[in-house]
């Protein structure tokens, strides 16, 4: 699994490899994108949607690695670990990870 950090250097890469899809979409939801992506910046309706895109994968993302870190906090009190010693082993993964 990528950290955090090299995840973000290749988000921020601009040739990164595209991939073509088909994606089904109601006409007035593509009339509603093409009408407000220039007003929010962007150069068309394609980019909005994958900013959207990835605005949800990020924090779906994080909500899910929350999720982990709570469950793995919960496992390791289970055995005993102090909630010191998991929050210190916590800040530093996350220093690492940055």
């Amino acid at each position: 699994m990528k950290t955090v950090s090299e995840r973000i250097q290749q988000r921020l890469r601009k040739d990164r490899p595209m991939a073509i899809i088909s994606l089904r979409m109601p006409e007035d939801v593509i009339e509603d994108l093409k009408e407000i992506a220039p007003a929010l910046g962007f150069s068309g309706y394609q980019p909005l949607i994958r900013a959207y895109i990835g605005q949800g994968l990020r924090k779906d993302r994080a909500r899910l690695e929350n999720s982990q870190l709570q469950a793995l906090t919960e496992s390791l009190r289970k055995h005993g670990i102090t909630d010191q010693v998991i929050s210190a082993a916590i800040a530093e993964a996350q220093l690492i990870q940055a």
